[in-house]
């Protein structure tokens, strides 16, 4: 039996749910990265480290919610703090305590934020920081790093998979108010000291695709020296990397602040927010006026769900969590475990051009690479567009199956989100099943 026909034969209520699917929405999935050949997966209910799909087949859940459950699924706490709120109503359309107490432990882990402003998404924070950015410096431009993701909005849709083309539906008058640079500190000192009309510059500060092509923290240090000397402001979207990499993100970590950080996943604790968090003179664009400021200078900002109750209480209780510091120790030392594992099995086949790596509690795959490194030690001249695919399409296809097959789903088969839910046992199951998965891919295709 071929993978394949093996994936098919354990997933035949996937398949059946999936034609009904495709009758509703384009390619049967509401989110590109849920798609896959010949059929997604669809999964019933969640606990802990597993989910369990409309089959029965248990899976250890490497996705945690696209990243947003470092607790892992159905967290006590959580759930019982949703269900609290559901209790007392779902949306008030007015203040609420749960607000306050929120932003307050969002300061909790980022100290030197003065100010913030819920959204009800990550790309909804990196449209409101670009605003506010725009605004508060007059200039209109905004640097961005090529492969770096920030949401699916078109201000900063061009160059993020690493490509300078304009994507379909992008207006290139919108697509002109950046500017798309290598992740290199040299271009960027180039570029900051030889314009005048750029207000700020974005980055995912552990890099492109959450490290799939990794910076060091001492690009951040750097690259916040520049801003600082040449007037620009820093923006740090810490969507997968804040709450995870520390309690205070990747700044924490390197000693950097940002002027403003976008904020989202575990900051709701698995329910739909975000926020925009930083400066207090540049939040201030979107307070209403007094006597020192005309109002006409005002950000308008709406949302019917921003700072929603049930993600507010659910936010609360995670990040009441987080805050200690405790999971991200716990997921960061099993990540790196599993890391070594998946390394050991690539060693064992003396496959050259694979590797797991990764930061603090996220770990990639690079499969089949043209750059013939060392098991396990990629060098640093792999293009970004091929760290960012992470398996090449000859061999993401069966990879993927396999590991589902073997009761591992790994996210879109490429990258692993390890929460604190996960245990020694689920690492070694994933290790065997990582190279159970190589030899079948290998009697199939050449890796």
């Amino acid at each position: 039996m071929t993978i394949e026909e093996h994936y098919r034969a354990r997933h035949q209520r996937s398949q059946e749910l999936y034609e009904r699917a495709r009758q509703h929405f384009p390619s049967g999935v509401t989110h590109d990265a849920r798609w896959m050949e010949p059929f997604p997966i669809a999964v019933e209910r969640a606990a802990g480290a597993y989910k369990w799909d409309v089959d029965g087949n248990r899976l250890i859940d490497y996705w945690q919610g696209h990243g947003a459950l470092l607790l892992g699924h159905t967290y006590g706490p959580v759930v019982e703090a949703i269900q609290r709120q559901a209790a007392r109503g779902t949306h008030y359309g007015a203040n609420h305590l749960l607000e306050v107490e929120w932003a307050e432990e969002v300061k909790r882990c980022f100290p030197h934020v003065a100010q913030l402003r819920f959204t009800s998404s990550g790309t909804e924070a990196t449209m409101l920081a670009l605003r506010l950015a725009r605004a508060h410096t007059g200039k209109p431009r905004v640097v961005r790093l090529a492969g770096h993701f920030h949401g699916w909005h078109d201000l900063l849709a061009a160059g993020a998979e690493g490509s300078p083309a304009l994507p379909p539906g992008v207006l290139p008058s919108v697509a002109a108010g950046t500017v798309i640079i290598p992740a290199e500190l040299a271009s960027l000192d180039r570029i900051t000291g030889t314009r005048d009309d750029l207000a700020a510059v974005i980055l995912e500060p552990s890099g492109a695709s959450y490290g799939k092509q990794p910076l060091d923290d001492t690009f951040l240090r750097h690259l916040r020296a520049i801003c600082s000397d040449r007037g620009l402001l820093l923006i740090c979207d810490e969507v997968v990397t804040g709450f995870r990499v520390a309690p205070g993100g990747v700044q924490q970590r390197s000693g950097v602040q940002a002027d403003l950080t976008c904020l989202a996943k575990i900051l709701a604790g698995g329910l739909p927010g975000g926020a925009v968090a930083g400066r207090e003179d540049i939040l201030r664009r979107l307070a209403f006026g007094d006597r020192t400021w005309n109002e006409q200078q005002k950000i308008t900002h709406h949302g019917t769900f921003n700072a929603h109750p049930l993600a507010a209480a659910a936010g609360i209780a995670a990040l009441e969590v987080v805050r200690t510091g405790k999971p991200q120790e716990r997921a960061t030392k099993l990540a790196a475990q599993l890391r070594a594992g998946l390394n050991r099995e690539l060693r064992a086949r003396h496959l050259r051009g694979c590797a797991a790596y990764g930061d603090a509690s996220i770990v990639h795959i690079l499969l089949g690479s043209p750059h013939s490194f060392p098991p396990g030690e990629p060098d640093g001249d792999i293009p970004l567009v091929e760290l960012k695919a992470g398996v090449p399409a000859h061999l993401r296809r069966p990879f993927r199956l396999a590991m589902l097959n073997y009761g591992v789903d790994l996210m879109k088969g490429t990258s692993a989100f390890v929460s604190a839910a996960h245990a020694e046992e689920d690492i070694a199951a994933t290790v065997a099943a990582f190279g159970a998965a190589l030899d079948m891919v290998k009697d199939e295709r050449e890796i």
